[in-house]
């Protein structure tokens, strides 16, 4: 077993661990879902319109999103310095406040029900990585129920559920693939974790 200085864990010969040539990766285009000159026009639009911290109106945020895809209920509020990889897998509910900062890295569906808070500079990503294979893309939706809220600089990992009126308190990582309960305040100490090997000493 090879792990470095972590735990205890001796060193191991390191030609004995793989590298993944990730000129080979499969799977990044394929989270796409429109074709190249939308995504490429997006990538415009976002930079002019959502991103950018000069462009100071919601409104015209929200109609940008819109115009590109997203669902987006009433009385939404978009802040400054937002980020949205794919407006046509957003869907967002009546009076959701979207924070400065946020990137909603969504290359699966992302929901964020009505009243929902995300506050600044927090990432919600769907994707991930076969990281024991080859690093082909994988993706999982991501849904924030009605109520919640996922407070500043927290990290919502693909296939996570949030429920109706939980709070994720700052600086958490929730998921991947977890669910949280409705009602509940959660988040994390901040331990670090050796979560073993990537690659397993004993295959060949």
């Amino acid at each position: 077993m090879c792990g470095g200085a972590m735990n205890g864990i001796p060193d191991c010969d390191l030609s004995d661990i793989p590298v993944i040539d990730l000129s080979k990766a499969p799977g990044e285009r394929a989270a796409w879902g429109r074709p190249a000159l939308t995504v490429y026009l997006w990538g415009l639009a976002e930079l002019l319109f959502v991103t950018n911290p000069l462009q100071i109106s919601s409104a015209l945020r929200v109609r940008v999103l819109r115009l590109f895809g997203a669902k987006i209920g009433e009385g939404v509020i978009f802040r400054p310095r937002t980020r949205v990889k794919f407006p046509w897998k957003l869907e967002i509910g009546d009076r959701a406040w979207i924070g400065e900062g946020v990137w909603i890295h969504n290359q699966d569906q992302v929901t964020l029900g009505h009243d929902v808070v995300v506050s600044q500079e927090t990432l919600i990503t769907t994707g991930s990585h076969a990281l024991r294979r080859d690093m082909a893309l994988l993706t999982r939706p991501v849904k924030i129920k009605d109520g919640a809220w996922i407070t500043s600089r927290s990290m919502i990992l693909g296939g996570t559920t949030v429920g109706i009126s939980s709070v994720v308190r700052p600086g958490s990582v929730i998921g991947p693939n977890t669910t949280i309960p409705e009602n509940r305040i959660v988040g994390q100490s901040g331990q670090v974790t050796d979560f073993g090997e990537r690659f397993s000493s004993n295959e060949s």
